[in-house]
């Protein structure tokens, strides 16, 4: 590592620890000619998550729009931000996991189904007739009725 002070190629690590929920690690340096001290960071490359649009086209993987998705199906309900954050951090990690770098609409959607069902049944109502776009109330009730087989005692 070049020293940004003097330029010597030489430096010695001084501190290091996990930041980013040990996404990354922050390093104290200190440069073995002048010992100016500077902090790099260091984080692993991860290539894209592609997902790929019913119509086709394709769009990087976007934490956020999961979330915001989540947000609104969760609001007025007893479910915290973290939950949330925590589901979307699930699903990004399963879609990672299988080694594809293109994923579905319909698997991200299912995946956030899957998980939001587990958390909050009204919640999962919501975004299901959302994602779903029940076309009308038959449609609403026989997933109303699938919740409750996985679940009897609602």
């Amino acid at each position: 590592m070049r020293c940004p002070a003097c330029q010597y190629n030489g430096t010695k690590v001084v501190d290091s620890r996990p930041v980013d929920d040990s996404k990354a690690i922050r390093r104290r340096r200190e440069c073995e000619d002048c010992s100016f001290r500077f902090t790099t960071f260091e984080k692993v490359e991860e290539t894209p998550l592609i997902v790929v649009k019913k119509d086709g086209s394709r769009e990087e993987f976007s934490r956020e729009k999961v979330l915001r998705g989540l947000i609104r199906a969760c609001e007025k309900r007893p479910v915290a931000l973290d939950q949330l954050e925590d589901i979307v951090f699930s699903i990004e990690k399963e879609l990672r996991r299988t080694g594809n770098a293109e994923v579905r609409t319909e698997e991200v959607g299912e995946k956030v189904m899957d998980k939001l069902s587990e958390v909050d049944e009204v919640a999962y109502v919501r975004f299901a007739s959302v994602y779903r776009q029940f076309k009308d109330i038959n449609v609403f009730i026989d997933e109303l009725k699938e919740i409750l087989k996985k679940n009897p005692t609602l």
